[in-house]
């Protein structure tokens, strides 16, 4: 069940010419299997729900842990005055919506909400 505040995905990189190869190595070494949304980002469902992102800047960023939110914009104030700098303000995406901040030690997360 989801709750506000706790991990619920994880996004790690790949580039356009690893994908493939991820994907193919996850797949026989730990048997996982994929759904993949475009060319550039291939979700799994192995215990902790997560994809590997291929494009942009994003590629070669280390794993960004994303936290669930019943309230977005709750959630974006209560980070913002707890502190957090926001490095990417609220935006859509396919199933949401979501906002990336730092924490204090530059630890970046994101946070989503449908």
């Amino acid at each position: 069940m989801r709750q506000t505040g706790k991990l619920d995905y994880i996004e790690m990189a790949a580039t356009a010419g690893t994908l493939d190869s991820v994907k193919a190595f996850y797949s026989e070494a730990f048997s996982w299997s994929f759904t993949d949304y475009g060319p550039t980002y291939s979700a799994f469902s192995e215990g902790l729900d997560g994809g590997f992102q291929a494009e942009g800047s994003e590629a070669a960023a280390k794993p960004l842990p994303v936290l669930y939110s019943e309230n977005l914009d709750e959630t974006l104030a209560a980070v913002k005055n707890a502190g957090g700098r926001i490095v990417k303000p609220v935006f859509a995406f396919p199933g949401g919506r979501r906002f990336h901040f730092t924490d204090p030690a530059g630890n970046e997360l994101a946070v989503w909400g449908e």
